[in-house]
């Protein structure tokens, strides 16, 4: 049976982490005291669910938990600060604190250490996300015990919600780009200027202006996308922005 640890304190423990090519521990207390942090742990790095939706999604909504008082976001597992970092790096993923829970001392503390030996993976942890003030558990989404790997309660809108159902979300921003083209600069910085993250698909390493004209209907760059709807060019985001 999995705990629920809500209105107790996170365990004491020191993680043993990657930066800068070098060891480097940190304690639970500079992670979290005085702070308000979400924490997000999952079975393991380079794992589909972790990497297609789990980690990604939090890396999105990163500004908007910060705009609802959030200090930081944590992701935590079972894995060694080599392969964490390495995670981290290969997701882009600049919003979300990547922490190394090796030995497993947090994830057991926490009543989530399971054992994944039908996979090949040993002690992992369980899939659950928890809101944290000043060290002690205010919320915690635990997945439910299935089969598999659940992953229904513990995702970034779900704590989001809790926070705050009434949160702004960022619209998804995609611009297509080639190597060299000024317009794309201009678009570029028209999106910064105006506070909007955005996803860069630059033409080539299979990516080719027939794949530009079947998505965009235009075979030039920059093309962008909001929301899903096609904006298009440097220009007509400039007119976007006016309006």
């Amino acid at each position: 049976m999995l705990t629920n640890k809500e209105g107790q304190n996170v365990p004491k423990v020191t993680f043993r982490t990657r930066a800068n090519n070098d060891w480097v521990n940190i304690t639970s207390d500079e992670l979290f005291s005085g702070k308000t942090v979400v924490v997000f742990s999952l079975p393991g790095a380079f794992t589909p669910t972790c990497s297609s939706t789990h980690l990604p999604r939090y890396n999105e909504l990163a500004k908007t938990f910060q705009a609802n008082g959030v200090d930081d976001i944590i992701c935590l597992s079972v894995n060694d600060g080599f392969v964490m970092e390495a995670w981290q790096k290969d997701q882009h993923a600049d919003n979300v604190r990547i922490i190394p829970d090796g030995n497993g001392e947090f994830t057991e503390g926490m009543g989530m250490l399971v054992d994944k030996n039908d996979l090949g993976f040993g002690k992992r942890s369980w899939r659950y996300s928890m809101l944290v003030k000043d060290g002690v558990v205010e919320k915690m989404f635990i997945e439910p015990e299935k089969p598999g790997d659940p992953f229904e309660v513990s995702d970034a809108d779900t704590m989001l919600n809790y926070i705050n159902c009434n949160a702004e979300k960022p619209e998804f921003v995609t611009l297509f780009t080639k190597e060299g083209c000024g317009h794309c600069t201009r678009a570029k910085q028209l999106l910064q200027e105006h506070g909007m993250d955005y996803e860069e698909v630059t033409l080539g390493n299979g990516i080719t202006t027939r794949s530009l004209r079947a998505v965009s209907g235009n075979a030039t760059t920059p093309q962008v996308f909001i929301g899903g709807k096609l904006i298009g060019n440097a220009d007509d985001l400039a007119a976007y922005f006016r309006q």
